[in-house]
């Protein structure tokens, strides 16, 4: 089946602890921009799609919670992250951007411009408004970091550095990095530089090296070649007593500012600790204060906590690497036994593959008929794909990009398969953040912005209507990201940005009721088809029941929490992405993360700490009345991984999609080649 795209990360921005703790925010080469969040277990609560014809080499906070990037296309960027697109733009008037900073105030944003310039532009309610040039020079600005009290900055170029007064905006001090290297034939880039209140400025570079200098009198401080390669990214600790920097052969070391003996109150900067979680360049570094998270082009984010900072060790301190995204990217037509696929520009609709064989567990059966791919849709234009579904049918598809909503018929005769775009589908609100189709494929559920739900009948042969818009009875600022719908077509569930579940009676399209808040995000939901409970899914791998005709949790869903549930399940970083239930058994709950497939049997009792969680193997291996005794409520399945999506397509099929690593990274260019003791 086809190949999921890979898209490299290119650039940090990291904000503080904040109402819902600290969050990062992350852009993809692709332009996609993402925001973690950390208080929610680093669930990725928020991701808006790429566009081809933006880049983004640089991103930061200001203001609080205002999100801002910049890009060779030569404009500032502002996000709505409450819509999840872009809010407004405006153009830096000095070519390509190759690197942007706020001030420690928030309400100013520099920006380093392919011309040589530093542009100011005032933080205003609303916008940002150019305010003036500083002292412009000839070279491209790649790097920009303000000094803490707002008095300075420090910009990073090609064999040079430069400080600006900001109040007068001259130059008041010029650095020659290659200064000190003897017989120079090559350019040092400067790729990443920061102020420290200090006086001192930090740089990283294309020698390897990390410099400090001082930048009043204009000399070298500290020299330390850490890589044979360049050092491309640089982060500073918010107390400014260590450093982590990233190079191109994947390593990350960290540095920091000790006393050059005990008891000493003279201090200086030691390389303290290497690592090599990624194999390619390491193109953004933060610093939080308990953690180093690094991201390049091997797609990988990777949060390194800082055991110095850990209270205990325990799943805090865990190393944690997210690859694949925490939504899903596959949808399936169980009816038709079809799925379909999402990727930047384009679907691609694929028929299963089947057998008439049977065997035992763990055997690989001959297809009768193979995998067959049927349709492919592409998208126009630049902007990439937000959401899509395919109805359980298999006769609808619907996607929707930042400007445009499509829907498609789909018809089968025989062996051939034609595709009718449907026309005049309604203009509603842009863009859709989730497609769900009912049960009967006779309605289209449309999360929209403000926490609201459009609902189109779709007609025959080939139209649609819009029925109603389903809203929040007190209003909500942020965009439905979550759908569910009941199998009786009488109940809709939708989640919201700000965490909250709201319940809709689909027959009279009213709000019937909020699930009680919890203070995590929902990473995913399902309604049981025959008791038409919800079961939800939360960040921090919590599970709740809600029983929707009740409004109130199940019993089940009390025991869980008086119980609690099991450790081992708590500590996994990987969020579940979906659920879905066995109508042949409806104490079974199926739900899955990237890393296991899980069959959750109500009718047996919850594990306690001492029990083996992961005991499917050694089940096994025991007679039948040992294998009574070690029974419990987990069934869990790690042979499908990473897993992208799994469900039941009837009694006796489940489907799963995996996506190997190894798949991927051939679509990496090779990594630098580093020598290797002994060879």
């Amino acid at each position: 089946m086809g190949e999921f795209e890979v898209h490299r990360v290119r650039f940090f921005g990291l904000v503080p602890a904040g109402p819902r703790g600290g969050r990062l925010a992350l852009a993809r080469t692709d332009g996609a921009v993402e925001i973690y969040n950390f208080a929610a277990n680093y669930f990725q609560e928020k991701v808006i799609p790429g566009n081809e014809a933006r880049s983004v080499e640089a991103l930061c906070w200001a203001a609080g919670d205002r999100l801002f990037g910049a890009g060779l296309g030569g404009e500032i960027t502002e996000y709505d992250l409450s819509r999840l697109c872009v809010a407004r733009s405006v153009d830096g008037g000095g070519g390509p951007i190759w690197s942007m900073a706020a001030n420690s105030s928030g309400t100013q944003l520099a920006i380093g411009c392919e011309d040589g310039s530093v542009k100011l532009f005032q933080i205003v309610p609303g916008g940002i408004q150019f305010e003036r040039n500083l002292d412009r020079r000839k070279g491209r600005i790649l790097c920009l970091s303000w000094h803490p009290l707002d008095t300075h900055i420090a910009a990073g170029s090609i064999d040079i550095l430069r400080v600006f007064h900001v109040s007068s905006g001259q130059t008041v001090q010029r650095i020659m990095v290659n200064y000190h290297v003897h017989k120079v034939k090559r350019e040092c880039i400067v790729w990443s530089i920061a102020f420290l209140s200090s006086g001192t400025v930090v740089t990283s570079d294309s020698f390897g090296r990390v410099q400090f200098w001082d930048w009043e009198r204009g000399t070298l401080l500290e020299s330390h070649t850490v890589s044979t390669s360049a050092v491309l990214s640089l982060s500073v600790s918010e107390k400014e007593d260590s450093i982590v920097v990233g190079t191109s052969t994947g390593a990350t070391y960290q540095f920091q500012l000790l006393p050059v003996k005990i008891g000493s109150l003279e201090k200086r900067w030691v390389r303290t600790k290497p690592f090599q979680h990624h194999t390619h360049d390491v193109r953004a570094v933060a610093h939080s204060s308990t953690a180093l998270i690094s991201g390049g082009l091997d797609a990988q984010l990777v949060i390194r906590p800082l055991m110095e900072k850990m209270q205990k060790k325990g799943y805090e301190a865990a190393l944690r690497k997210f690859t694949f995204p925490h939504r899903r990217l596959v949808s399936c037509a169980r009816k038709a036994r079809l799925l379909l696929f999402q990727f930047s520009q384009h679907l691609e609709l694929w028929r299963l593959g089947s057998t008439n064989e049977t065997g035992k567990d763990g055997e690989v059966l001959p297809l009768c008929r193979m995998p067959e791919h049927l349709v492919q849709l592409k998208s126009k234009g630049p902007e990439h794909i937000y959401c899509s579904c395919v109805s359980p049918c298999g006769s609808w598809v619907a996607y929707s990009t930042a400007s445009r909503f499509h829907l498609y018929q789909v018809q089968y005769e025989g062996d051939s398969v034609s595709v009718k775009k449907v026309p005049k589908v309604p203009k509603l609100l842009l863009p859709a953040y989730q497609l769900q189709f009912s049960a009967d494929s006779d309605s289209l559920f449309i999360a929209s912005a403000r926490g609201s739900v459009h609902v189109l009948q779709l007609l025959e042969p080939g139209g649609c209507k819009h029925l109603h818009t389903l809203q929040p009875p007190s209003g909500c600022p942020e965009a439905v990201y979550l759908l569910a719908v009941s199998a009786d077509g009488h109940w809709l569930a939708a989640v919201s940005g700000d965490w909250a579940i709201h319940i809709y009676n689909l027959k009279c399209f009213k709000h019937h009721c909020t699930v009680p808040t919890y203070n995590c995000a929902v990473t995913a939901l399902a309604i049981h088809p025959i008791t038409n409970n919800l079961v939800i899914a939360y960040s921090d791998q919590q599970l709740f029941e809600f029983s929707i005709p009740e409004k109130q949790y199940t019993a089940w869903s009390r025991t869980v929490q008086n119980h609690g549930l099991h450790k081992l399940w708590l500590e996994r970083d990987s969020p579940i992405t979906h659920i879905t239930f066995n109508p042949k058994n409806p104490s079974h709950i199926l739900l899955h993360d990237i890393y296991m497939f899980c069959v959750l049997d109500k009718s047996l009792p919850l594990p306690d700490n001492s029990a083996l969680l992961m005991n499917q193997s050694t089940l096994k291996q025991l007679p039948e009345t040992a294998r009574q005794r070690q029974l419990h409520a987990f069934k869990i399945c790690k042979k499908f991984q990473p897993l992208l999506f799994a469900d039941l397509l009837d009694e006796n099929c489940l489907v799963m999609v995996e996506r190997p690593i190894m798949d991927f990274k051939t679509q990496l260019p090779l990594p630098i080649q580093q020598k290797k003791f002994g060879t």
